[in-house]
């Protein structure tokens, strides 16, 4: 009778897991609707933006042309190399400050003291050192995206529960195979989560950074229509920089949930 029971409960779990999985995701469509009505209603109210419509035809007249896939691929690929350089370098780093206090002392006040400083303010200092060219720009990315990286992979070491720790020494691992063993898989949690941080952090600098003569971008076609008030056109950028931003941290979301899968969720 218990392994009935038993049965009937696992049975029951898996029945309703599709569902679980199901209602997020209606959630979510039942949301953008929601937002895409608000929108429709402040437009109705007389709030002076544009309407849905305005700017799915401004983005069919963009695309059109090539306008708007010419900048997604230009901001892309700005928002992608300083992002890969920005995490590439940040969880060594991070891991190295976490692990070894001498480094954390010598590494971690000039971390916080570049972390309060606005991406905006570094420009002029990237222009006068390297140009107005395609590494300034990248550079201004890079280091939004290191910043929020390498605090959240060094949290990640030093939160490393102790007892951990000390059970691989009793059983006689030695450093490297504990840094391997049991630091770096107890650190990825906080690791991806960083990089989920540093990748809002490098699409929010990148208006920024296309601030340095850019010709092309979806953050320069912001800034080119705001000298015609052409609201159209600056959704239009903006959605196509929100739904690019939102497809990039489900895919760091999935290889979470991927890598992470020992871990208890709610």
């Amino acid at each position: 009778m218990t392994a009935l029971n038993e049965r009937t409960a696992v049975q029951t779990k898996a029945a309703g897991q599709p569902r679980r999985r199901a209602l997020p995701r209606v959630l979510n469509v039942a949301s953008i609707v929601l937002g895409i009505g608000i929108w429709w209603a402040l437009v109705a109210l007389g709030l002076k933006i544009p309407s849905p419509p305005e700017v799915v035809d401004t983005a069919r007249g963009l695309f059109s042309d090539g306008t708007l896939v010419t900048d997604i691929l230009v901001s892309l690929a700005r928002v992608l190399a300083g992002f890969a350089l920005g995490t590439a370098l940040a969880i060594p780093v991070g891991f190295l400050m976490g692990w070894y206090p001498v480094l954390r002392g010598l590494i971690e006040p000039w971390v916080q003291f570049f972390r309060t400083i606005p991406p905006l303010a570094i420009i002029p200092l990237a222009i006068v050192l390297m140009g107005i060219g395609e590494v300034p720009k990248i550079f201004v990315i890079f280091l939004a995206a290191f910043l929020a990286c390498v605090i959240a992979t060094f949290q990640g070491v030093v939160n490393v529960d102790r007892t951990l720790i000390n059970a691989a020494r009793v059983l006689g691992a030695n450093d490297a195979v504990i840094f391997l063993r049991v630091v770096v898989p107890a650190g990825t949690p906080f690791i991806l989560v960083g990089m989920r941080v540093g990748l809002g952090s490098a699409w929010a600098t990148l208006v920024a950074a296309e601030l340095i003569a850019a010709q092309q971008g979806l953050g320069f076609r912001m800034q080119n229509a705001q000298l015609y008030y052409d609201l159209p056109t600056i959704f239009v950028s903006l959605i196509a920089i929100g739904i690019l931003g939102l497809l990039m941290d489900r895919l760091l979301l999935l290889a979470e949930h991927k890598l992470t899968g020992w871990q208890e969720r709610r």
